[in-house]
């Protein structure tokens, strides 16, 4: 709802928004829209679509030709926070079997599908124990597999993060006494939890962000310049994304900005400021462990 909408009762607000969905994204709707969504009766359907029109009804006409309500002209919806990148991804949701049918509201649903994901499913035990140390603020022994060792190791996580394809546990590592990611799904058991002493304000990497200047190519033409700029929002050439430096690592892995050798079509885009990212990834991490190496660990 925008912010100076009237405030509709409780159970209107559910359906006002869902007027203006279907008017949005379908740009009509009938009463026994509303009586299918709600369960409601014939009756409420049509007091519920009056309330509506007295509150927006610049957005909406009754079309007599096609006997249903349609979206007006000039619409500006008040009820619903209209976003087209939320609708998209519900529809790559629903295709991965993640959300439901019934959670993109579609009279009918647009053919629609997307390129397969490699889908690497974290444990149900493993996320459990890893929120409750989260919680508790202790630390946890996990048997993990990295790709250099197999081996216990004592961890006590602070937070989750995502970084474009695998889930990671942000931590504290007790044995080396600094902050690193563990991979959710390389955690192959789980052991007791057990006291910790460590400060999450001082994992600077994850404390700290910084401004990523994404640009095209200098390689590429004119106007293959301008339709990266159009595909990545660019505002003057520049594309500004904020993110924590912990992060910023694995985002310039996954898009390969620091790599040269590509050609600039498929490149596409470079870090305009990698070397300042980079200095700062480094330096978080230099910090970070003098921080840690008076702090008591885990016991």
């Amino acid at each position: 709802m925008t912010d100076d909408s009237p405030s509709p009762s409780r159970n209107l607000a559910p359906r006002f928004e869902f007027i203006e969905w279907r008017l949005v994204w379908e740009g009509h709707l009938n009463r026994s829209d509303l009586e299918a969504r709600f369960g409601i009766s014939t009756p409420q359907a049509s007091i519920d679509l009056r309330n509506y029109r007295e509150a927006a009804g610049d957005n909406i006409e009754y079309n007599a030709t096609e006997k249903r309500f349609v979206r007006s002209s000039g619409m500006k919806p008040r009820f619903l926070r209209v976003s087209a990148n939320r609708l998209l991804l519900q529809l790559r949701a629903l295709v991965n079997g993640v959300i439901k049918r019934d959670d993109v509201p579609f009279s009918q649903l647009p053919s629609v599908d997307v390129a397969p994901e490699i889908v690497r499913d974290v444990r149900i035990t493993v996320l459990q124990t890893i929120l409750t140390a989260i919680r508790s603020k202790k630390a946890i022994s996990i048997h993990y597999r990295s790709l250099t060792s197999t081996r216990w190791r004592d961890v006590a996580p602070h937070a989750l993060a995502f970084d474009g394809h695998r889930w990671h546990a942000r931590a504290y590592c007790c044995e080396r006494r600094e902050f690193r990611d563990f991979v959710l799904t390389r955690i192959e058991r789980l052991g007791r939890l057990r006291p910790a002493s460590f400060d999450p304000e001082n994992d600077l990497a994850w404390q700290n962000k910084i401004e990523l200047l994404l640009c095209p190519h200098p390689g590429l033409s004119e106007a293959q310049s301008e339709a990266i700029q159009r595909d990545y929002d660019m505002r003057d050439g520049v594309r500004r994304i904020e993110m924590r430096l912990s992060l910023a690592y694995y985002f310039i892995k996954r898009l390969n900005l620091d790599i040269d050798v590509l050609e600039p079509a498929r490149a596409q885009i470079r870090l305009a400021n990698l070397s300042e990212v980079e200095a700062a990834i480094v330096r978080a991490g230099k910090e970070s462990k003098e921080l840690c190496a008076e702090a008591r660990g885990c016991r």
